[in-house]
């Protein structure tokens, strides 16, 4: 076999090697990550939550507000009851106070109705904070087993680097040329096998000519359909 070809062969296999560590990567990081977005996402429930009953409270606060006033209103009214002179003053003051204890009625619903909602969120805010540090006490032993398998992960890739540094010492600069520029839109599949006769990149058929130039590897050959490096396995040859 030429020994251009095998170098590259053998450099595509190590660029293979290399690249399948990103998987690897990312499923290390997956559980992390999603461990850290739920955490986050109960982080901002619980803020929410608590930006609803400042919200609630406010509410409930205005209603006290306006009882405290229609009580006042009321009692002034009682007073000037006694300075009543004509039957239309009596009637005015009586429809005053007969909206003024509609109101009442309205405001007392409407903080109960407040302190049962804020009672509830503050209920949701305490189980919301329990599994926030349930999740980031796990978050930690996440991170730590994550870690540990990263340091695995690039203490491979590392030494799958230093491999591929040796061969690109050895390699025919034009022969690399060639390869980066058809790996750049090939990726791993720049340097492909024959089988039946047919490109495994494309999977064209070739012709027979190009089949016996693959089969004989005296020289670098490629795919007339897709441009990519072809050779065949041992046990094919």
């Amino acid at each position: 076999m030429n020994q251009h070809l095998k170098q590259l062969i053998d450099l595509s296999k190590v660029d293979k090697e290399i690249d399948a560590f990103e998987p690897q990567i990312e499923e290390a990081n997956y559980n992390y990550e999603a461990a850290l977005a739920k955490t986050q996402s109960i982080e901002s429930d619980i803020e929410n939550l608590t930006n609803e009953i400042k919200d609630e409270e406010l509410k409930k606060a205005k209603n006290e507000l306006h009882l405290a006033e229609l009580s006042q209103k009321l009692e002034d009214n009682s007073k000037k009851s006694g300075e009543i002179k004509t039957e239309r003053e009596m009637k005015s003051l009586q429809l005053e106070e007969e909206i003024a204890k509609e109101q009442v009625t309205f405001a007392n619903e409407e903080i109960e109705r407040l302190e049962k909602i804020i009672e509830s969120k503050k209920e949701q805010v305490d189980a919301a904070k329990v599994s926030f540090a349930e999740l980031q006490s796990n978050l930690e032993t996440v991170k730590a087993e994550v870690d540990e398998k990263l340091a695995v992960i690039n203490k491979d890739r590392q030494a799958v680097f230093v491999k591929k540094e040796k061969l690109l010492s050895n390699v025919n600069q034009k022969g690399l040329a060639f390869y980066q520029k058809i790996r750049r839109w090939a990726k791993n599949t720049t340097v492909v096998t024959v089988e039946d006769q047919a490109c495994m990149g494309c999977h064209m058929v070739i012709s027979d000519k190009i089949y016996a130039d693959v089969i004989k590897a005296e020289d670098i050959t490629t795919c007339p359909h897709c441009g990519r490096i072809l050779h065949v396995e041992a046990s094919q040859e």
